[in-house]
């Protein structure tokens, strides 16, 4: 008989030291530290960020691009004759020395300007608007790996409940067997139960471990050590209209984006000037060398007369584009507006299942609370009390593991409030 309490004492050291290794940690985080952190590391939300800077430019670049260019230009050339031979003096001149410094301008409009600089205007507002729907999946992400360690966390408490339940019950059974009352059998079968409840203990603290790994993982938290979470505080956020959500706006800009293209390709089929001069020295040497100091100016226009109908092709694709465009925008609009009534329906069904678990669940007590003081006067059978006690667990569990679907299915809805 001594040997059934020995070991009886070792399971019950052995879940006080898994208890202990979860409570010893003394810090406690919260989602939004979690957030915080991924947010601040991603360098996804860093290369966007980038992007724009780079963006901002181009912008000068162009601008630059259309101001006086200045470039200076030196040619020397000497073309001997000797003994007759050598080039053609009324093509070569016998040589040339040419230093000149021109300077060069495109003109164009203040409307052609505004079009380009209005390209990536567009391209930093989409830029903007895929670093908003980045932020909103690290979050979604986050919270629900986060969530999922929670749940962990929440399943070691109460396996640690159950450990003190079962550790005042293992003292009145020892008495009790001791006196004969229960027999050895069946205070063999209470063993049994501690020693299971003591492995899925550790197996949640194994799985607790892993998620949490992840959640710092996905983060960019360099720890592997471990500490309390608090609860995440999932609530349904109010969904804006879909006509302003980040995620249609993306179909906006797109055409925005079609219709400046239409704009910057009739740019290119206007007139264009250009004007050009330049000043310096340009002499053969042939005579008088001093005085070929000079300047000369001009300008030019280009006129589009035909291009084969390649403007009138180009619109084709633009208009395709467009067309595509709106049949990817309609099919998101039914897909949007289909998952949120399916996660709805699904939200209502858990909650009122969670409803009825917790029903279940005080039956459950009540049962325990009867058969423990029954088991005080030995009129209860332990296998009685055993299958009570499994009926609270399996109840207890299937309603943690039903609140964090609900936090799962929040969280998935709460994706698209931005």
């Amino acid at each position: 008989m001594a040997i059934y309490f020995r070991k009886n004492r070792s399971l019950l050291l052995l879940v006080s030291l898994l208890q202990f290794s979860i409570a010893a940690s003394s810090q406690n985080n919260n989602l939004q530290f979690y957030l915080n952190r991924a947010l601040g590391s991603s360098p996804l939300i860093k290369d966007d960020q980038n992007q724009i800077l780079s963006n901002q430019l181009d912008s000068q670049r162009i601008l630059a691009g259309y101001k006086p260019q200045v470039t200076g230009t030196s040619f020397n050339m000497y073309a001997p004759v000797i003994g007759g031979y050598g080039y053609d003096l009324a093509i070569s001149n016998g040589g040339n020395f040419t230093t000149v410094v021109g300077v060069d301008k495109t003109w164009v409009g203040r409307k052609n300007l505004a079009t380009q600089f209005g390209a990536i205007n567009l391209q930093n507002q989409s830029i903007k608007n895929n670093s908003r729907i980045t932020e909103q999946e690290l979050k979604r992400n986050v919270a629900a790996q986060y969530i999922v360690a929670f749940g962990d966390m929440q399943q070691l408490n109460f396996y640690r409940e159950t450990h003190d339940l079962l550790q005042k019950e293992e003292g009145i059974l020892k008495d009790l067997t001791q006196k004969n009352v229960y027999h050895q059998s069946d205070y063999l079968s209470f063993l049994v139960t501690v020693k299971q409840q003591a492995l899925q203990f550790k197996q949640l603290q194994i799985q607790f471990e892993n998620d949490f790994a992840t959640l710092n993982y996905i983060c960019g938290i360099m720890d592997t050590s471990t500490v309390l979470l608090d609860d995440p505080d999932i609530r349904l956020e109010h969904l804006p209209d879909i006509s302003h959500s980040i995620f249609l706006k993306q179909f906006e800009i797109d055409s925005l984006k079609l219709s400046n293209s239409k704009a910057i390709l009739d740019f290119n089929y206007k007139p264009k000037a250009h004007l050009f001069a330049d000043a310096g020295y340009s002499s053969s040497l042939a005579y008088e060398a001093y005085k070929n100091f000079g300047t000369s100016f001009g300008f030019s226009i280009t006129v589009p007369i035909y291009d084969g109908h390649a403007k009138k092709l180009l619109y084709g694709k633009i208009d395709i584009a467009e067309r595509t465009r709106n049949e990817y925008k309609t099919f998101f609009t039914s897909q949007y507006q289909q998952q949120i009534a399916q996660l709805s329906q699904q939200l209502h069904a858990t909650e009122e299942l969670i409803g009825q678990i917790n029903d279940q669940i005080k039956y459950s007590e009540s049962l325990i609370d009867v058969n423990g003081k029954l088991l005080e006067t030995g009129d209860v059978r332990i296998a009685d009390y055993i299958i009570a006690l499994s009926n609270y667990l399996n109840a207890r569990n299937l309603l943690t593991q039903n609140n964090i679907t609900r936090m799962q299915i929040i969280n998935q809805i709460n994706y698209w409030n931005r």
